[in-house]
């Protein structure tokens, strides 16, 4: 299967390089993914969770806040003001990271449909972890 490089990047440094098969990300517009040769284009992330799948199957997700995200045939690269990765080698490190991610949500969204909307999605991503 055809891959591309994602980067997500925040102003604290990078969360994610590497190559996937896929991703998923939280557009303004509502959620969109991403394959290899993707049509070029430019768009606003809004607050949500962005899943990427890499070469063995795994699919890792990362919390935002807000960003924006470059996408080209061979190459995708998201900017983001927080970012916060669900990874950990024990449940506690995972909870802790659920605890970031929703602060990070619940600092940006105003709106409690959303903050529900990402925690599910972030309980579903952490569920995998375990």
């Amino acid at each position: 299967m055809d891959t591309f490089r994602l980067e997500i990047l925040t102003p604290n440094g990078e969360i994610f390089n590497g190559d996937v098969v896929s991703t998923t990300l939280p557009g303004e517009e509502g959620e969109f993914g991403v394959l290899a040769h993707h049509a070029s284009l430019t768009t606003l992330l809004q607050a949500g969770v962005i899943d990427l799948e890499t070469e063995d199957k795994t699919v890792e997700s990362v919390a935002i806040n807000w960003g924006v995200v470059q996408v080209d045939e061979s190459k995708v690269v998201v900017l983001v003001d927080g970012a916060v990765a669900i990874q950990g080698e024990s449940e506690s490190e995972i909870a802790h990271a659920l605890a970031e991610a929703k602060k990070l949500i619940e600092d940006v969204s105003d709106s409690s449909t959303a903050i529900a909307t990402v925690s599910a999605r972030l309980e579903t991503a952490a569920q995998k972890l375990i």
